[in-house]
């Protein structure tokens, strides 16, 4: 039986809610059920849950695993909260707005521990690789992030070691999840390797398209403010390049503006979009989405098995493609 997108999503919704976490001290956990209750896309546990059926028809019987990876996700979103001081997450107080800093890294820790709990449940012959898979994956996120914060004092950054840093910041987590589902699914190695790369195609799409919609999206169905990358002069995929593609004139006046603080609010953000647009920004980081997406469906494609077996993860990415939010 194929699930759909919708009732896996709404599987790993009901699990978090039949499970809170009953450990004491209730101030240590009291915030991770905060955090994972925010909601959210749940994109990494729909794609473990959405590879494992591929292969068989339970794919419920994994939902420790797929929860355990949205838990390390939220975990590494905590953190990064703390690391940028931000406010709000999904439209709610960050833990350490609402609580405080030490709270946020002591059960930020706890979060990255419970989520080994969870990928250790069941499915003991397949332990082994699940576990390295995820240590790994967990170790080159650190590594992303130490690189994205590394470009925060650079202007010279390129095109090439931005996309390898959102691969290793943001796309090996996806790349994780179909692989540990097809892992547990007892998939043939070269299968699990195929979806892997998948996933991190999926990834490197996925974030150019925030990087996108940060610019051109609608702030009331992106649920955010949009212009927030501008008025951070965060280091993205549309910068980079209009640093690089940029005439004299446009060069010096992006400088300029890359130069005013953020209070400087709308008309900074006007004033950037507008060089991108001039530049031919726009059109450039539509290419790479596309460019990425379609390097996904292709590898999705190769893998050889019926096609009407993944007809939910192919319809699953064609909505990741066509996404506001």
């Amino acid at each position: 039986m194929l699930h759909s997108s919708h009732d896996l999503l709404q599987a790993v919704n009901n699990y978090l809610v039949a499970h809170p976490i009953k450990r004491q001290p209730q101030s240590l956990y009291e915030p991770i059920d905060y955090v994972l209750s925010l909601g959210g896309k749940r994109i990494r546990p729909v794609l473990m849950l959405l590879s494992y059926n591929l292969y068989k028809a339970d794919p419920l019987t994994i939902l420790p695993q797929a929860v355990a990876l949205e838990t390390y996700h939220n975990y590494t979103l905590l953190h990064d909260d703390l690391m940028d001081n931000a406010d709000m997450r999904r439209s709610h107080p960050t833990v350490h707005r609402r609580w405080n800093a030490n709270t946020a890294i002591l059960s930020g820790d706890s979060m990255l521990v419970l989520a080994y709990l969870g990928m250790m449940q069941g499915q003991p012959k397949q332990l082994d690789k699940v576990l390295a898979l995820f240590t790994e994956t967990a170790l080159q996120i650190g590594e992303g992030q130490q690189y994205d914060m590394d470009f925060e004092q650079r202007n010279d950054v390129s095109e090439d070691e931005y996309i390898e840093m959102i691969r290793l910041k943001t796309s090996v987590l996806l790349a994780c999840a179909v692989k540990i589902g097809a892992i547990l699914a007892d998939a043939p190695d070269a299968h699990a390797d195929t979806l892997y790369r998948f996933g991190e195609q999926l990834g490197l799409a996925f974030q150019l398209q925030d990087d996108y919609l940060d610019v051109y999206g609608d702030a009331s169905v992106f649920g955010k403010n949009i212009g927030g990358d501008i008025l951070s002069n965060k280091k993205t995929y549309m910068l980079i390049n209009a640093l690089q593609k940029a005439d004299e004139q446009q060069h010096q006046l992006l400088t300029h503006w890359l130069k005013q603080p953020a209070t400087e609010g709308q008309r900074k953000i006007n004033a950037v979009t507008q060089l991108y647009n001039d530049i031919g920004i726009r059109q450039m980081a539509e290419q790479k989405i596309n460019f990425y997406f379609e390097q996904a469906n292709h590898t999705l494609e190769s893998l050889p098995i019926a096609s009407e077996q993944k007809s939910q993860l192919r319809q699953y990415t064609n909505e990741m493609l066509h996404r506001q939010a």
